[in-house]
């Protein structure tokens, strides 16, 4: 019974720790750049700014993003903590096993690697659905 409460709160924390890694590396590609234009169209008085929030939204960009791959390193340091292991492993029920099927599994892809391809997956889902769905129309209603 402690054992199956124990690996429950085991895949509970590494699912926790997966899900805030794909929150860190979606916001690589919306968060952190929307965030850093909307601040500098703050700081722009006019439709034509001089070079200062050009460099605020370059320089936002680039020390966000080194500290957005940074936590994203320490959570999957977490989940290496946590699971013992950087692989998601191809589950397949027992009787589907051989014997050779217990050793380590070489061709399983990280869970960096999962997470970085499911943030752009999701990023390009959310570019389509604005472009399609929210944006509008760019044609001028007469």
């Amino acid at each position: 019974m402690e054992m199956t409460v124990r690996s429950l709160g085991r895949n509970l924390a590494a699912t926790v720790v997966f899900f805030a890694m794909l929150l860190a590396a979606f916001s690589l590609w919306t968060l952190i750049p929307l965030g850093w234009v909307y601040i500098a169209s703050k700081l722009s008085h006019s439709q034509f700014p001089s070079i200062g929030p050009y460099m605020v939204v370059v320089i936002g960009i680039i020390v966000t993003v080194l500290f957005d791959a940074w936590l994203i390193g320490r959570l999957n340091d977490i989940y290496v903590r946590v699971t013992g292991s950087n692989r998601l492993v191809q589950s397949r029920p027992n009787w589907m096993k051989s014997l050779r099927d217990t050793g380590p599994v070489h061709n399983s892809v990280t869970v960096v690697e999962a997470v970085m391809m499911s943030s752009v997956l999701l990023a390009g889902v959310a570019l389509i659905t604005w472009f399609f769905l929210l944006a509008g129309s760019p044609i001028p209603n007469r």
